[in-house]
């Protein structure tokens, strides 16, 4: 076996092996609040969301890798390279943004569920301003590649020289995906540092997420070199920052999980899970929370 050939079946192993690890990710969560029968120690802001940031990254995905138009204006771009997505990240994208559905769902509609009302179904400002920005930068930039005489070109100039081209539009939509990936994880910190506890939020999630992550990062350096050219992370970058921002807050949460509340599943203070389930970003007084989730259930 020569070494091409090795490095490409190397590729093909890690890049079906970190989608199992990251698509295996999205269940431990919605199977653990269907076992406790609530939402309790989490909020709606994660999975909604991430199912902004799963929608634009199954569209860019699809276009990277079946758009004839978006692949010859990134070769162009690119000096003549192809995207670097494959099959996997199209089925990965997808099935995140199925799940990510499924556990939305669990927190707009408890009764549904057969879940105690709680109050985490509420989106923080923080996460809906983020939301609804992210959707408006992705119109005004698909408005204006709309608008350009150039957008359908694919001749060089117009792509490599500032003209706007659908790739741009492309690209903006995939970036939503990056902002939100820097952005998903920080109101549940932000819940388990207040509750100092980690309990409702599942790590297994976390650990899949984890080594999913290390696998992205090692296939698309494994594909960058087998092309000669880093293009293939530069040209990419949302796959890239995927792998990297995941990992640092997957390394947060261990640190909390199994170091710094490694005590304090199953012996929170009274009220401290409804707690949880307030606008983590904006609450100031963090106790009492517990009484007025009592009184919804």
């Amino acid at each position: 076996m020569t070494d091409s050939t090795f490095l490409t079946s190397l590729s093909h192993v890690f890049g079906w092996t970190y989608f199992t690890c990251w698509s295996l990710s999205f269940y431990p969560q919605s199977i653990l609040n269907f076992s406790r029968k609530s939402t309790s120690g989490t909020t709606i802001d994660f999975p909604l969301i991430n199912s902004l940031g799963f929608f634009a990254y199954t569209i860019s995905n699809i276009a990277f890798a079946y758009s004839p138009l978006i692949r010859a204006q990134y070769a162009v771009r690119y000096k003549g390279l192809t995207p670097t997505v494959q099959l996997n990240d199209i089925t990965f994208a997808f099935h995140g943004l199925i799940l990510c559905f499924v556990t939305v769902s669990q927190y707009l509609f408890p009764r549904a569920w057969g879940f105690a009302p709680s109050l985490g179904s509420r989106p923080s400002r923080f996460i809906l301003g983020t939301f609804f920005g992210c959707v408006a930068g992705a119109l005004i930039i698909i408005f204006r590649v709309w608008a350009s005489p150039v957008r359908n070109d694919t001749s060089g100039a117009a792509v490599t020289e500032g003209g706007w081209v659908w790739l741009d539009a492309i690209y903006a939509v995939s970036y939503v995906k990056l902002v939100v990936t820097l952005i998903k994880y920080t109101p549940q910190v932000i819940v388990n540092y207040r509750n100092r506890s980690t309990e409702g939020w599942s790590i297994l999630q976390i650990l899949l997420d984890f080594g999913g992550g290390i696998l992205s990062i090692a296939q698309q350096a494994i594909d960058s070199y087998q092309q000669g050219d880093w293009s293939g992370i530069t040209g990419n970058p949302v796959k890239f920052a995927l792998g990297n921002v995941s990992m640092i807050y997957d390394l947060v949460f261990i640190m909390q999980h199994y170091v710094l509340y490694r005590h304090a599943a199953g012996a929170k203070a009274d009220g401290a899970e409804g707690d949880s389930d307030l606008d983590p970003l904006l609450r100031e007084d963090v106790r009492g929370g517990g009484d007025e989730e009592r009184r919804i259930q």
